[in-house]
């Protein structure tokens, strides 16, 4: 089976699951894939959406009932807790339609969310707008973006696993980098 077929064959599921855990990269990847016809744009965002929309409900619920003592167990979140919470104090709306685009504290956001009260009838609304927002806004960065390399490229065909590696590889290294990052914060804080 080669990379198309397995794309093909596999690439929703793939999708489903990178989103319900982060997937930023893995949807402009997508993106680039749909503009290629390896997967169709609006399945990918109804896919994508129902991954992001599913997991941000989980940790909301999750966080509603382990509460607060749940995050003392986790010291290493302190900071970004804090950060969401001054936040939320003032711009609660915002922050749940927006924390998807705010790389490294996605998946502890919706906890805090949870924590904090908010009702779940308003997570719920919130939520599907925001997941909606996100997955159009990042697969269709990736879909124009293999539209620019197109008109760029004239015969894409032949680079486009090289931009494929390359999407992969960019954002391996910005991963590299927030992750580099946080130790450091943390080896600071010692």
């Amino acid at each position: 089976m080669g990379i198309e077929s397995f794309i093909i064959h596999f690439g929703y599921i793939v999708i489903f699951l990178g989103t319900f855990f982060a997937g930023e990269a893995l949807l402009v990847l997508a993106g680039f894939m749909a503009h290629r016809g390896f997967l169709d744009y609006p399945l990918v965002v109804l896919v994508a959406m129902i991954g992001a929309f599913t997991s941000d409900q989980l940790y909301y619920y999750l966080g509603r009932k382990k509460g607060l003592p749940y995050l003392d167990k986790h010291p290493s979140w302190k900071s970004k807790v804090e950060r969401i919470l001054k936040l939320m104090h003032r711009r609660q709306n915002l922050v749940i339609l927006l924390f998807r685009f705010v790389y490294g504290v996605r998946s502890v956001t919706p906890f805090v969310i949870g924590v904090s009260g908010v009702s779940p009838l308003k997570f719920l609304a919130l939520n599907i707008t925001g997941a909606l927002v996100w997955t159009v806004t990042l697969t269709s960065l990736g879909y124009f973006f293999g539209h620019a390399a197109e008109r760029m490229l004239d015969d894409i065909k032949k680079y486009e696993y090289v931009i494929m590696g390359g999407i992969v590889l960019v954002s391996l290294v910005l991963w590299l980098m927030h992750y580099a990052a946080g130790k450091r914060k943390e080896r600071l804080k010692l």
